[in-house]
């Protein structure tokens, strides 16, 4: 039996790519202005209907902005935090109206170290639970979020699918926040933090160490990495 042929990729798409990877890959950067209508036209030989509707679909996905007269240029693509705010990363990307998604890596009971039993006020070797999860916006990873939980604050923890909600939808729920600490830092990331998120090698990482209180007791401790280049923390406040 003979295999029927593939179907011919439409010839917007090839456009749309060729745009969406000199953007990821850098080349262009945040205002950088693309390929007009004409440009594409001679370049890959497509109509000029061809070229409008990839430009018009990379405009209504976000990824370009286009000004009347002037051109199609590549748009902000940094992801915005609070630093003053906690709330729901899947919160903050749907805010920005975008698709949030998580990746559940590990969810596991472990035994509390030095360094975990000095921030909770515990003996070390406590039972703790512990969780990493990788959260993306629009299909891009955007933070890693390590957190260990004292399981007598949130004794469901490790039954919770956290694909469907976030370890704060939870933890707001059943441990209500008391207070808040937390240190922002850069640091440069290790071989697994850079391959969950898809970093350059020589990319730094936008470090969150958070500590949270409920009912008179450490709740959670979180360390939540961000790539430098996607994510960054600015906000509006009265002193």
């Amino acid at each position: 039996m003979r295999k029927a042929a593939a179907t011919p990729e439409p010839l917007y798409l090839k456009v749309k790519r060729h745009i969406v990877a000199n953007i990821r890959s850098g080349r262009w950067g945040t205002d950088a202005r693309v390929p007009s209508e004409n440009e594409l036209v001679k370049s890959f030989g497509v109509s000029r209907m061809t070229a409008n509707r990839a430009l018009r679909e990379l405009a209504d996905e976000g990824q370009l902005v286009r000004v009347a007269g002037v051109g199609s240029f590549v748009a902000d693509r940094h992801a915005h935090g609070h630093p003053l705010k906690i709330r729901s990363i899947a919160e903050e990307i749907r805010a920005r109206g975008h698709a949030h998604r998580t990746d559940v890596v590990a969810l596991e009971r472990v035994r509390a170290d030095e360094a975990l039993a000095a921030r909770f006020g515990v003996a070390v070797r406590t039972e703790l639970f512990g969780s990493i999860l990788v959260h993306f916006e629009d299909g891009r990873p955007i933070q890693l979020e390590e957190r260990h939980v004292l399981p007598q604050l949130a004794p469901d923890y490790l039954a919770q699918d956290f694909s469907r909600a976030t370890p704060y939808d939870y933890l707001v729920r059943v441990a209500p926040l008391q207070e808040v600490e937390h240190t922002l830092r850069a640091v440069m990331p290790d071989e697994r933090t850079r391959r969950l998120l898809e970093m350059r090698r020589d990319e730094p990482s936008l470090l969150i160490d958070r500590r949270t209180w409920a009912r008179g007791r450490v709740a959670s401790v979180a360390r939540l990495f961000h790539p430098g280049s996607r994510y960054e923390l600015s906000g509006r406040f009265n002193p």
